[in-house]
């Protein structure tokens, strides 16, 4: 159990919803997840005209937390304009602030996602930015006041896994706010690892939905981020470079 701002969540494992190949697929992948937050790109939503294809159109949304982006935002008023529409359409429980800076790696523009984090504080949204794995920039947000830091493993689609480690514990042990592991994950070993190294959740999308299989990979990916929970919570044996007998030598006779 973790809170971000004012809501209370008992899955770790958040949801997006823009890549599933059919609704069926979805729905059980949805199930098979137990998450409790789906995420969705708002310029991806017909919000107003029901009579257009929405993704989510089948599903209960008053089941989740909604939490919708800003994907597609290069700056910080496309991002600020994006989060309004959200929240003049009543799904804008809280918002996930995306602003892209570069077109080929789809890494995140920190200097602009500072910014619409800044504006969308003061008009009091709840608000989790996605960024690079930038320790200072993820401080310097920590103390603007946003409700929760997420920071990427590797670069959007990727599968990688999370390219540098050292920074992500760095960001996890000095934040004051739930750090979510964000884009790059590819496999449940992956979603483990971020977990054990504290993360307080993992916002998956392309790991599942891409899968050969996304409802089972929904599950496994629920029970690696389960499992890297409890490893975190129980203390994993420091690293050594020397052998030790797993079997106690001492008191021990010898014929």
């Amino acid at each position: 159990m973790f809170n971000i701002g004012p809501f209370t969540l008992n899955s770790r494992l958040l949801l997006g919803t823009g890549k599933f190949e059919d609704e069926v697929t979805q729905t059980k992948a949805i199930n098979a997840s137990e998450t409790e937050v789906l995420t969705f790109a708002v310029r991806r939503m017909n919000l107003y005209d029901k009579n257009l294809p929405n993704p989510l159109a089948k599903v209960d949304l008053t089941k989740f937390t909604t939490f919708p982006n800003t994907a597609g935002a290069k700056s910080a008023k496309e991002a600020v304009r994006i989060a309004e529409i959200a929240n003049h359409a009543g799904v804008c429980d809280m918002i996930k602030v995306e602003v892209i800076g570069d077109d080929e790696t789809l890494l995140p523009d920190p200097i602009e996602t500072y910014e619409a984090c800044k504006i969308l504080l003061e008009k009091g949204y709840i608000v989790c930015p996605y960024i690079s794995n930038d320790v200072v920039l993820a401080k310097r947000l920590d103390t603007l006041g946003v409700h929760a830091v997420m920071p990427l493993a590797s670069p959007i689609g990727t599968g990688r896994g999370i390219n540098n480690p050292l920074n992500l514990r760095y960001i996890i042990e000095r934040a004051n706010v739930p750090v979510i592991v964000d884009a790059g994950i590819g496999s449940p070993k992956d979603a483990c690892h971020a977990m054990e190294l504290g993360a307080d959740g993992i916002l998956l999308n392309t790991a599942i939905s891409s899968a050969q299989d996304p409802v089972k990979m929904a599950e496994a990916m629920k029970l690696g981020i389960h499992a890297g929970r409890m490893s975190y919570e129980a203390g994993r044996i420091p690293v050594k470079y020397t052998a030790q007998a797993s079997s106690p030598t001492e008191g021990i006779g010898f014929l």
